[in-house]
């Protein structure tokens, strides 16, 4: 059996609970020292000097004044003084603070002072030797006892209530949403898609939940992607296989070089395929950053493809070097092969903080309701499958999971005058 709780909730709850009780007893601790105590000594001093100077008033009378005054003190104060055994033979009944009291009396009439109780009475007596008279002085606790502030313990005890309840309310806003969180996460790691958490509340749980929805969406696109990359593997693979296996067969009985060709073609189809698949799998990782001159790099991009390029003024970025070149050198081939033997364009905006490379061509465009899909692996505007007319569907899916990765933004959008721009924004 666990004694100590295991939930978040549970634990800040007793956490709560024993700081709050700590912490009314230290204060009830010092009030009691600093107010009730002091209060009450100084009662019990004061009804210990009236009851002296009521004794010493009484002896100085005349005995005829005497009972005259006796009613008068019982009357306005509740205290009487006679000279009779009332019988008190019993130790006095408990009240609070009887010892400050017993110990004022003392010290007033300098020897030991005990109060007595009389059966059945809620009265307490003690003896108190005057001017050679026995006298015997009694009241009632009730009347002059100090009590104990229960109004000031009652509004103490209803605000350490309503304080702990306040702070479990809070406490449990926070957990419940964490609990949420949790199982969501469960859930994740399962495969599943959970429902969206409730993006409410205080703004740190707001920004959490909305964050983990956001992962939550990247982490099934993530599993989407790859079971359609799976899916594209066999589907892509299965055609150039199919070939090969036929091309070998007829090997067999009519060798020639022309099904030879046709082998090392199906060979190099399915290794364009399988390192189109390798690079898309790599995108996961963020590649280490470096220091360079991203004009320099769009300089030697354009050279490799054979794109003019006019020198511009050096824009110097932080940035994953290869996975820079990569994307640009992705974006110029999506636009030389659909953008219908037109000529390519390829420019540098180096504005503040922002880079911006532009790929411009003047082909048909991309439908407006494609835009986004186009980044999908293995969707092609191009119906068929053939890489002839298509490609492997790869090339700009490969461009938005670097870009992702590394924290950029990829845009693609028609042009006014025709034809499509790309555009790949980077934080400098």
């Amino acid at each position: 059996m666990r004694l100590i709780p295991q939930s978040l909730f549970a634990r800040t709850a007793l956490a709560l609970a024993l700081s709050f009780i700590v912490f009314q007893v230290a204060a009830f601790w010092v009030v009691s020292r600093t107010m009730i105590i002091p209060v009450a000594e100084r009662s019990a001093d004061d009804l210990a000097g009236l009851i002296v100077l009521s004794a010493q008033t009484w002896v100085e009378l005349p005995p005829k004044t005497r009972v005259p005054f006796e009613n008068e003190l019982a009357r306005r104060h509740g205290l009487r003084l006679t000279t009779v055994d009332v019988g008190a033979s019993v130790d006095a009944p408990r009240f609070a603070f009887r010892k400050e009291i017993e110990a004022a009396l003392s010290r007033r009439v300098e020897t030991d002072i005990k109060l007595r109780g009389v059966p059945g009475s809620k009265a307490v007596w003690l003896n108190i030797p005057q001017g050679g008279h026995a006298l015997s002085a009694g009241f009632f606790p009730n009347r002059y006892a100090v009590k104990v502030p229960l109004a000031a313990i009652a509004v103490v005890g209803v605000g350490t209530l309503l304080s702990l309840l306040t702070a479990l309310f809070l406490v449990r806003r926070i957990t419940v949403p964490l609990a949420r969180a949790s199982q969501a996460a469960s859930q994740v790691g399962a495969g599943q898609l959970p429902e969206p958490l409730p993006e409410t509340g205080p703004a740190e749980l707001a920004e959490l939940a909305r964050r983990f929805n956001t992962m939550a969406t990247e982490v099934r696109d993530l599993l989407d992607n790859r079971t359609t990359l799976l899916a594209g593997i066999s589907h892509d693979l299965r055609t150039p296989m199919t070939r090969l296996q036929l091309n070998l067969e007829m090997l067999r009985d009519d060798p020639s070089s022309a099904r030879i060709d046709r082998a090392v073609k199906d060979l190099a189809d399915m290794n364009k395929l399988i390192t189109g698949y390798l690079e898309l799998a790599r995108t996961t990782q963020p590649e280490a950053r470096s220091h360079f001159d991203l004009a320099e790099l769009l300089e030697v991009v354009a050279a490799d493809v054979g794109l003019a390029w006019v020198a511009v003024a050096p824009c110097e970025i932080e940035a994953g070097r290869l996975a820079v070149r990569q994307i640009v050198a992705n974006l110029i081939q999506n636009a030389q092969r659909y953008g219908g033997d037109t000529p390519v364009e390829l420019t540098l905006e180096c504005v503040g903080d922002r880079a911006r490379v532009i790929v411009r061509d003047t082909g048909a465009g991309i439908p407006e309701d494609q835009l986004d899909k186009v980044f999908r692996p293995f969707y092609r505007l191009e119906a068929s499958r053939s890489q002839a007319t298509g490609g492997t569907g790869l090339g700009l899916a490969i461009v938005r999971q670097l870009a992702e990765t590394n924290g950029w933004k990829v845009m693609l959008q028609n042009r006014p005058q025709g034809g499509l721009e790309a555009v790949l924004e980077i934080r400098r």
